[in-house]
């Protein structure tokens, strides 16, 4: 074996030797503290961690000599910076810069104050989720929500599930299982998550008729197919995309009157359903559960989260007996929401009951319709808190923009915004994003043109500090590893 080859094994062989054993690490004086504080069993947890890190630098020929932090202090305070890492929660509060307004990956829509204020005394304690006082006696978690739902829609009656797609799965399959339901070619949508409808009608036991083409679709096509096996009419609300140009489909309202001639339920899958009229406020019409109900859908399905800005559910509205069906379906079961789900979902709803106070506190709704001048005075106020030093890292600018609304919904609609614009130098674009997104809280923006774009439509006022302070340390920063 060559001389070279020998000499490099055996100073790999001396620094495997000089790694200390996890008791010697367990017992080191600065370990104290933290073995007070946190699990014996997670502190062992980090020092396996840091050791097996340490080992395959070494067989990697990233440690090469015993002064590249194989010392006791440098491996504990690798240890606890290890167990600081372990002992974050996994699910973090983030700031949302980007501008989309219900952004699936963070979480969708916040809720108002007004539900986060009733959260700590349902959740801490008992509450008559499923017990009727009044009788004293057992009763049904629905009668939190359905009162109310019947209230501001006009619906004979509801109930709600873990979320939409649930909602659509178990109306199919209560009300068409091994029959057929009729479907327009171009409402046959993928949304988020691979989620589309031929699957679930699939999953349901449903059988589909697909009618008319991609772009057209007329009362006739539905008409043609009914049979003595069809259940049900299918009307799905393309809310993550549109068809545009030589296009056609048929009303509610016309699929609702055919159904009645046939005996046979008309169903819409509105997706992100919406209680308030957003053409009001200068966005594109979005059909609104009132109008679908009162347009003669037999049964509406649309999400608690989105549009509506409340927690994450599926709504299902519409006729007495077919929502009783529904409710029997022992999917139900299993699809049901918890007492949180409800106590959010509950007091977003109440807030509907005056539009314009629903419009100022439900959250989604305020940042989908803060008008320019409002996003330009926070973008003065984000740019003026910034007090940019280390100009030679980055640049800051005031710019126009646009930002969506998000979570499938209105996707062709786009909401003219105002951003703080960083304009890479000595950092880079990818550097500055990944930076903010390490900051703590963590920071999340959106790069366009290799310029990171923070959108305050989405970023709230209690945050603008914090984003601004992050800003400044990635100055700052930079400017000690220049001086460094």
């Amino acid at each position: 074996m060559p001389q070279g080859v020998f000499k490099g094994m055996t100073d790999r062989q001396r620094l495997f030797r000089q790694i200390p054993g996890v008791d010697r690490l367990l017992i080191h004086p600065a370990l104290q503290d933290v073995l007070a504080s946190h699990p014996k069993a997670l502190v062992l947890k980090a020092i396996h961690g840091v050791l097996d890190g340490i080992r395959t630098d070494i067989k990697e020929g990233r440690i090469t000599d015993q002064d590249q932090g194989l010392a006791d202090e440098s491996l504990v305070a690798r240890v606890i910076e290890m167990l600081a890492q372990l002992s974050r929660p996994s699910l973090q509060s983030v700031i949302n810069a980007t501008g989309v307004v219900v952004h699936t990956n963070l979480g969708r829509s916040i809720l108002a104050e007004t539900a986060i204020l009733r959260f700590r005394a349902i959740a801490g304690g008992y509450s008559n989720l499923e017990y009727d006082l009044g009788q004293g006696r057992r009763g049904s978690r629905y009668v939190h929500v359905e009162e109310i739902l019947r209230e501001l829609t006009g619906a004979e009656a509801g109930m709600v599930v873990n979320n939409n797609a649930g909602a659509v799965l178990i109306a199919l399959e209560t009300m068409a299982k091994g029959r057929e339901v009729v479907v327009s070619r171009g409402q046959l949508v993928e949304i988020g998550g691979s989620f589309r409808i031929p699957d679930v009608m699939r999953k349901s036991g449903a059988k589909m008729v697909e009618v008319g083409t991609t772009n057209k679709t007329h009362l006739r096509d539905y008409e043609e197919v009914i049979g003595p096996e069809t259940a049900l009419l299918l009307k799905v609300h393309t809310s993550n995309f549109q068809v545009v140009g030589f296009t056609s489909e048929v009303p509610l309202s016309d699929l609702a009157a055919l159904g009645d001639r046939y005996g046979i339920p008309v169903m819409e899958d509105l997706g992100s359903g919406c209680l308030v009229d957003f053409s009001g406020y200068g966005l594109i019409k979005e059909p609104t559960v009132q109008e679908a109900l009162a347009s003669g859908a037999g049964v509406v399905t649309f999400s608690g989260d989105k549009l509506l800005g409340g927690p994450q559910a599926g709504i299902i509205l519409g006729r007495a007996d077919l929502v009783a069906a529904i409710r029997k379906n022992p999917l139900n079961r299993a699809l049901r929401i918890d007492k949180l789900t409800l106590l959010a979902l509950e007091e977003t709803l109440r807030l509907y009951r005056d539009p314009r106070i629903a419009i100022q506190q439900i959250p989604t709704l305020r940042m989908i319709c803060e008008d320019y001048p409002s996003l330009s005075a926070k973008a003065e106020r984000l740019y003026g808190l910034i007090h940019l030093s280390g100009a030679d890292c980055f640049s800051v600018q005031l710019t126009d923009g646009a930002s969506r609304v998000g979570g499938g919904a209105l996707p062709l609609q786009k909401l003219k915004t105002r951003l703080v614009c960083l304009i890479p130098d000595r950092l880079s674009s990818q550097e500055m994003e990944v930076r903010l997104r390490s900051h703590s809280p963590p920071i999340i923006a959106r790069v366009e043109r290799d310029r990171v774009m923070l959108d305050v439509r989405t970023i709230r006022e209690r945050e603008l500090e914090i984003v601004a302070r992050a800003v400044r340390a990635m100055g700052a920063v930079r400017a000690s590893e220049k001086g460094a």
